[in-house]
């Protein structure tokens, strides 16, 4: 039997889930798990550093475990568990927090940008940040992590704190790469056609996964357009692109190549367009949504795959610090 290579990755439980956490990462995440040996993670401990206030987390973990799921995660292919249920995280933590040095960390892009966003929030574990999602890799000794371009840095500095550890006490860890089935990352443009969908800014430019159907229209039809093409085959605007990208997502390829012919013959009526698309989003949206609030009405479901997801972790995880401990000269007895 050939060993299949592992792969790991973290969500965040902050905000809801969006067209763009689907196409971006949630979708990539459903073919991994048929191929690998998958380990994905709630982060709730790294929400911790931006969102010390613990009120909504419990909510908000369920939450993410039903969309999740509802999108096509399977509990029973994946490992999909909460990062504070797996205890010896913060063993690996403090253990790669003596190879990682202050400088290096402040340099950071998302350490900058965090601590310019919340000046009087700037906490240890904020600056330790990589520290810990290094810790959350090298638990399982994952070798592949999709990761976005933001997320790059952290994986870069993962390998580092790998080629420390195994350069101080021995070869333990393989060195961890981005993954993504060398295809570019779908970027889901929001509605304004200003930037991407965001789990918390312009939330009327976003679909977000547990939007209801009216909602879902409503935001769709107040998407930017303008009067139409005034030449034949001319360029798109952007936010006028960024439609034709939205509608690539959802609809049939039918539909797609009416709405081109239209926008190449100075026909095209963005109004039909936009209804259109608002009915393909409802038809494509409205069972994930569904789903995700028959898991959220069932907690002891829930809880039933945090147990599961939990015990396949901390086994890969145990498995590790039990070489690391003994690579570090750490076993008396």
């Amino acid at each position: 039997m050939i060993d299949k290579k592992i792969v790991m990755s973290g969500i965040r439980p902050t905000g809801f889930l969006h067209l763009g956490n689907y196409f971006g990462a949630i979708r990539n995440y459903v073919k991994l798990q048929n191929e690998f040996e998958c380990y994905f993670m709630v982060a709730d401990l790294h929400s911790l550093t931006t969102h010390p206030d613990t009120k909504e987390l419990k909510g908000n973990v369920h939450r993410v475990l039903a969309e999740n799921i509802a999108c096509g995660l399977d509990p029973e292919k994946a490992a999909f568990y909460c990062q504070s249920h797996v205890y010896e995280t913060g063993e690996l933590y403090l253990y790669l927090n003596m190879l990682a040095y202050k400088g290096e960390l402040e340099k950071t892009v998302t350490f900058k940008e965090k601590a310019r966003l919340s000046p009087d929030n700037i906490n240890a574990g904020l600056l330790t940040y990589p520290v810990l999602q290094a810790a959350d890799i090298l638990l399982h000794r994952a070798t592949y992590v999709p990761v976005g371009k933001d997320q790059e840095q952290h994986l870069e500095m993962a390998r580092t704190y790998v080629n420390r550890f195994n350069h101080r006490y021995g070869e333990v860890f393989p060195e961890p790469v981005a993954f993504n089935y060398n295809l570019d990352l779908i970027k889901v443009p929001s509605l304004d056609g200003t930037g991407k969908m965001s789990k918390s800014e312009n939330q009327m430019a976003t679909l977000y996964l547990a939007d209801d159907d009216d909602t879902i229209r409503k935001k769709v039809m107040k998407a930017k357009t303008d009067a139409g093409p005034t030449e034949k085959n001319s360029e798109k605007p952007d936010y006028i692109a960024n439609i034709f990208q939205l509608m690539k997502l959802v609809s049939i390829e039918e539909v797609i190549a009416k709405f081109e012919h239209d926008f190449n013959e100075c026909t095209i009526r963005y109004g039909d367009m936009k209804k259109q698309l608002a009915e393909d989003m409802v038809q494509f949206i409205s069972p994930i949504r569904q789903k995700a609030s028959d898991m959220l009405n069932n907690p002891s479901y829930l809880q039933e795959v945090m147990e599961k997801g939990a015990e396949k972790a901390r086994k890969s995880a145990a498995a590790t610090m039990s070489l690391v401990r003994e690579s570090m000269g750490l076993k008396y007895f």
